[in-house]
């Protein structure tokens, strides 16, 4: 009797840790994994920390989903997460430098978005004595720093930078006759309006100019013309911390050369 009792009690168990099982468990749940890490000192008690992006990746899916930042205290090995406002794209870049010039890396991601125009999804934290703060926004940017591309006679084309009223002036009359032909006559006057623009920000460096371990950004935006593989141009932005929000230092407009 003792026997059956234990027995039964024994598949008692087993039915229930099954049901468990099946409750707890879906073969479809996406589980995120970290994608790249890097590490160093990030919160400024000079033992480094580690820094990395978790996400997932559909079934033979390059793109990553779900990116999230987080920042494992090296000290305490208690873990920040950070929700990314858009955290979808490609394999995600972090770089560790100090952008504020206080001693303390801050944490750099750029994540490519796959898009026609090469462009990314760009963040800047600080993460002093534990607690995030987000000193840049690649959308913020890119809302702030708006252009009009406009096509004009003679073979121009005038940017116009509506942040600060500055203007530049692109030389078309090198390209090719089929293209001029299709938008300028004879004698180079306009057939008809035609405006490009700006693209949002396409790739985000960080460089230190002054070799003092202080590093600035650098943003780059891809000018189109009369379509988006019609590249004109790209505009060179210099972003410097000015102890409360990146600033732009200079600007300027970079041009591809012509063949022959």
């Amino acid at each position: 009797m003792y026997r059956l009792v234990h027995r039964l009690l024994y598949l008692l168990n087993l039915c229930r840790e099954s049901n468990m099982s099946r409750h707890y468990f879906n073969p479809n749940m996406r589980a995120s994994s970290v994608v790249v890490s890097v590490t160093g000192d990030v919160n400024g008690d000079l033992i480094p920390d580690i820094v990395y992006v978790t996400g997932y990746r559909e079934t033979d899916v390059s793109i990553i989903q779900n990116m999230t930042l987080g920042i494992r205290d090296g000290a305490t090995g208690v873990s920040v997460n950070i929700p990314l406002k858009k955290n979808m794209g490609y394999d995600p870049i972090l770089f560790l430098g100090d952008f504020t010039g206080d001693g303390i890396n801050d944490i750099l991601i750029v994540i490519p978005t796959g898009g026609s125009g090469g462009t990314t999804n760009s963040y800047v934290y600080s993460f002093v004595n534990n607690e995030p703060r987000l000193l840049f926004d690649s959308d913020g940017f890119n809302q702030a720093y708006q252009y009009d591309v406009t096509y004009k006679d003679n073979y121009k084309v005038e940017v116009f930078s509506k942040r600060d009223d500055t203007r530049y002036m692109i030389d078309l009359s090198l390209r090719e006759p089929d293209y001029l032909n299709q938008i300028y006559d004879v004698d180079g006057k306009l057939k008809m309006p035609v405006s490009g623009w700006v693209d949002p920000i396409s790739g985000l460096y960080p460089v230190d100019f002054a070799f003092d371990n202080m590093y600035d950004l650098i943003a780059y935006q891809q000018i189109a013309g009369t379509y988006h593989a019609d590249s004109l141009g790209t505009i060179q932005s210099r972003l410097k911390w000015n102890g409360f929000m990146f600033i732009l230092d200079y600007q300027d407009l970079a041009i591809y050369g012509s063949q022959g």
